[in-house]
This record gives C-alpha cells, sequence and structure tokens, in this order.
C-alpha cells in the first residue's frame, strides 16, 4: 500500500506540472511517450513484439503523430499532415507483410495496426482538448478524473458493501454494488470539479445535469475499458501490463479507462453540452 501510495503521488505530481505546461511541446512529449509505452506493452502481452521492424514501425507512428502538432501550431511543415505519414505507414506495413508474409501473417498486420490506432486516436483527442485556449485544462481534468475517479469511489463502496459479483472469471474483486457506487460517486465529484471551475477559478459557465450523465457516461465506458483490458491479461496471462508504476503496473494498467472516455468527453465537449 505504501509503494502504491508514493507512486500515485508522483504520478498526480507530474500531472499537475503537465497540466501547467498542457500548451507547450512538452505535453506533445508527454503524450507520444504515453502512446508507445501504450502500444508496447500491449505488443509485448500479445507477443507482437517479436516483429521487431513492424513494432518500431508503429512505435515511429505513435510518437510523429503525437509531436507533429509542435510544429503545426508554429505553421511549420504543413504539408506533413496526419494523412501523409498514416499513408507512409500503412505503405510501409503492406511493405513489410510482403516481404515477410511467411512469418507475418495478414492477422499480424492488422492486429498491429489496429492496436497502434486505437492508442493514437484516443490519445489525439488530449491533445485536441489541451489545444483550447480558455478551457483545455478543465476539458482534460475532467476527462482524466472521469476516468480515474470511478474506479476509486467503485473501489470503496464495494470494500464495504460489495455482495454481489460482477464478472467472477474476468475480475473477481468487482461487484455489482461497487459498480454502482462508483457510477454515483463519479457523476456527483464530476459536479464538485465543475463547480470549483465555475465558481473558484470563474471560468465557463457549466451545465451540471450534463456534468452529472457524463459522469455516469465515463464510470460505465470506463469500466468497459477496464474489463477487456483485464480479459486480455487473463488471455496473456499476465498481472499487469507493465511496472512503470510500482504498486500500479504499467500505462495500460492506468489507461485503460482513459482510452475510451477521452473521446467520449470529447465529443461532449465539442457538442456544446458542458460548457
Amino acid at each position: 500500500m505504501y509503494t502504491r501510495i508514493i507512486s500515485a503521488a508522483v504520478a498526480i505530481a507530474a500531472a499537475v506540472v503537465l497540466l501547467i505546461l498542457h500548451k507547450t511541446f512538452v505535453f506533445n512529449i508527454a503524450i507520444a511517450f504515453i502512446s508507445v509505452a501504450a502500444i508496447y506493452e500491449l505488443f509485448k502481452a500479445t507477443k507482437y513484439d517479436q516483429h521487431k521492424i513492424q513494432s518500431y514501425l508503429c512505435y515511429g507512428y505513435a510518437f510523429l503523430n503525437a509531436v507533429m502538432g509542435i510544429f503545426h501550431r508554429h505553421d511549420w511543415l504543413n504539408f506533413i499532415n496526419d494523412r501523409f505519414y498514416f499513408g507512409l505507414f500503412i505503405l510501409a506495413m503492406l511493405a513489410l507483410y510482403l516481404k515477410s508474409y511467411d512469418k507475418f501473417k495478414y492477422t499480424d498486420l492488422f492486429v498491429m495496426i489496429g492496436i497502434t490506432m486505437l492508442i493514437t486516436y484516443s490519445m489525439d483527442t488530449l491533445l485536441y482538448m489541451s489545444a483550447y485556449k480558455k478551457t483545455g485544462v478543465f476539458m482534460l481534468v475532467l476527462t482524466l478524473c472521469g476516468a480515474w475517479l470511478a474506479d476509486s469511489g467503485a473501489y470503496f463502496v464495494g470494500t464495504f458493501f460489495g455482495k454481489t459479483p460482477l464478472c467472477p472469471k474476468i475480475s473477481p474483486k468487482k461487484t455489482l454494488e461497487g459498480v454502482i457506487g462508483g457510477v454515483l460517486c463519479n457523476g456527483i465529484l464530476l459536479i464538485i470539479i465543475s463547480l470549483f471551475y465555475d465558481f473558484v477559478l470563474k471560468g465557463e459557465s457549466v451545465n451540471y445535469i450534463m456534468v452529472f450523465l457524463a459522469g455516469i457516461g465515463c464510470a460505465l465506458i470506463g469500466l468497459l475499458g477496464d474489463l477487456t483490458a483485464s480479459l486480455i491479461k487473463r488471455q496473456c496471462d499476465i498481472k499487469d501490463f507493465g511496472n512503470i508504476m510500482p504498486g500500479h503496473g504499467g500505462v495500460m494498467d492506468r489507461f485503460d479507462s482513459v482510452l475510451l472516455v477521452a473521446p467520449f468527453m470529447y465529443y461532449m465537449f465539442t457538442q456544446g453540452l458542458i460548457i
């Protein structure tokens, strides 16, 4: 428990620094490393990392996709847009498939591309949020809290009131009571964060009904991501995806919920449903 607390404190401190620097190149670099680490952990768990050149190509695409925003903000290298380097990435993967078809099957090709696109698509939404001048930090904070706080609420409610197993074969510790508690806690906590933003920080006017509903949606969507990640780990016969955070596991262990919650929250914000 002590190790988990120390790791969490370090992670929170790092997150605060990144939020302060969300309009600088530091945020892009951080998202690039998170993306590459998540893809690496998934490849390692599923044994796709044995395809070395293909793996490095996927890592390179994810890193480039995150850092190109640094140049585009200054109107540099605009001709190298996402369609351009995505096209090059696909062409290179197909060329490697033709070259190594005896060892690199079509299932390997599509799974590796799919994993890479899932991670980069989700991480892109965090970069899009960071670009908003007045509301960027609020969008990022509400999104990350929406992904992470539900799990904490479910843990505490489940510890004291949990009796009914939710998915015993996938995640034995999760209970129906814990999930319900986590869902409600998430909605309430997101309202509290929004109240602080609205009245203390004098931010934009917030639709609190939609914030509460978004909190519920984040909890349920995050649960889907968490259970999916748990099932992958069970099928791959591993406990954690990595050990970058002692006591918490790897990047994927912390971002499995964020991968699905971030696009959902980006949609909610861009449709004007929250602010």
